[in-house]
């Protein structure tokens, strides 16, 4: 689909913060031939500080728990999205990544000291109790967050199914604090959700990219045409947080010619200089899936009129779908400007079964393009409602200690301009009696779905004239 572009943009585990983009391979960076320098007389100050703390704190605290806080500072203080996992928070990582936790059902990141969320996840306890992005969480039951860490705060809000907690929630436009009781549960993320809207129609949606996403989406789409061959398709990446790199490379291949790039990621090390295309060895990397499932496609998959719908929400993963098919102009992408978190972490494990989550790559869209802290920008931004109403937008550039997006500076550097992405004016947000009800996605009361469904069918009139 060859459209003119407007010219006017956690962990999934309950856990850190949205859209985290994972490379499963395990780099043994202690392996390499070449050594790090290590900085003695630092060392030297460390190991003093440490020897202090040892003898003169008012409580004894363990050597294991001092090197474990020492390693997650270190960690915390180069970009929101780099962290230590110990043995609990590792193994949590790895079953979420198959679509199963426990938890609440939040993806969160840290703003002020506070727990801030950037979306509840679908069908979830905090989805259902009405929590919005942008809320800050400052206490849980009586316990306040102020001075946790946010693995701790993480770990508070996980525990066993069926028992309850109490957050204490500031939210944008309310006179006082919020105080919502959930009750935990063993969280399953259904990756893939499809519908026949009206004959010739579908809609897909992606909620987030795992080690199934490829083979759903492939079930998906072929229930789909088993129902008749489609006019248009509505991919929503709404509020996807991202997930799997893999998951995102084979979606896109699901709608792109074979071989076509998809996405590039480039950092320091050999490891972290990578093409990824639509070819089976790439997306199928590492999640023990031996057929491919996208082979069973039908080939007018990769003919139908498409519409790819974001939002501030989207991030990582989703946000490679929608630049790879924006980039090759496959689809229109459609809604409003993305999340902008565009860097890789890597899982480098640790003794004891623990690992650190280390931020080693940028990715880059097929043309070239850096997502960081500046996103997708819809070909046709669509607002959430027909009035222009939309809820509160967190995005990449707003997190403390963000990356910079480097080819977009070096360009603006090299322009004379000197701005760095930031905050957008903020809009008075209505209080609770005026939100709106909770979103049925692809309903009539969807707008930017009708608004979607609405250009697919004027494409297919336009086809069809264009035939005569």
């Amino acid at each position: 689909m060859n459209m003119n572009r407007k010219k006017s943009f956690s962990l999934a585990l309950g856990g850190f913060v949205a859209g985290v983009l994972i490379s499963l391979h395990f780099p043994a960076f202690a392996d390499r031939e070449s050594t790090v320098g290590l900085p003695v007389d630092d060392l030297r100050t460390f190991a003093e500080v440490f020897s202090a703390i040892k003898q003169g704190y008012v409580e004894p605290i363990e050597d294991k728990k001092m090197i474990a806080n020492a390693i997650s500072g270190m960690l915390s203080n180069l970009d929101p999205h780099s962290a230590y996992l110990d043995a609990e928070s590792f193994a949590e990582l790895q079953v979420g990544t198959q679509g199963e936790f426990g938890g609440l059902g939040i993806e969160v990141g840290m703003e002020d000291g506070l727990v801030q969320v950037v979306s509840p996840i679908e069908d979830t306890p905090a989805y259902r109790a009405g929590i919005k992005a942008g809320d800050l969480i400052f206490k849980l039951d009586d316990t306040p967050i102020k001075g946790l860490s946010l693995n701790d705060a993480v770990k508070k809000m996980r525990g066993k199914p069926q028992t309850r907690i109490r957050l204490s929630i500031l939210r944008k436009g309310e006179d006082k604090p919020l105080e919502l009781t959930l009750t935990r549960e063993v969280i399953k993320v259904q990756s893939v959700k499809s519908k026949l809207v009206e004959p010739g129609y579908g809609w897909v949606r992606v909620t987030q990219f795992q080690e199934n996403t490829i083979a759903s989406l492939a079930r998906n789409l072929n229930d789909l045409y088993k129902q008749g061959d489609l006019k248009g398709l509505v991919l929503d990446l709404r509020n996807d947080p991202g997930g799997l790199l893999n998951g995102a490379v084979g979606v896109s291949s699901a709608f792109l010619p074979t071989g076509s790039k998809i996405v590039s990621t480039d950092g320091r090390i050999s490891d972290a200089k990578q093409e990824y295309k639509a070819l089976p060895e790439d997306y199928l990397r590492g999640i023990g899936i031996q057929a491919d499932p996208l082979g069973t496609l039908p080939e007018a998959v990769k003919r139908v009129h498409m519409v790819v719908l974001v939002n501030s929400g989207s991030a990582s993963a989703s946000e490679i779908v929608a630049g790879a098919l924006q980039d090759h102009q496959r689809a229109v992408i459609m809604g409003t400007q993305t999340f902008g978190k565009g860097s890789v972490q890597t899982i480098v494990p640790l003794p004891g079964n623990a690992a650190i989550k280390l931020t080693t790559a940028r990715y880059y869209t097929p043309n070239g393009r850096s997502i960081q802290a500046k996103g997708i920008e819809p070909d046709i931004e669509v607002e959430e409602s027909s009035n222009g109403g939309r809820g509160m937008r967190l995005r990449e550039a707003d997190l403390e200690g963000h990356l910079s997006n480097d080819r977009e500076d070096a360009s603006a550097a090299a322009d004379g301009k000197t701005e760095k992405p930031g905050k957008e004016p903020e809009k008075e947000q209505p209080s609770s009696e005026e939100m709106p009800p909770r979103l049925e996605y692809a309903s009539a009361s969807d707008y930017q779905f009708q608004q979607a469904l609405n250009l697919l069918k004027g494409l297919q009139i336009m086809q069809k004239n264009a035939g005569r």
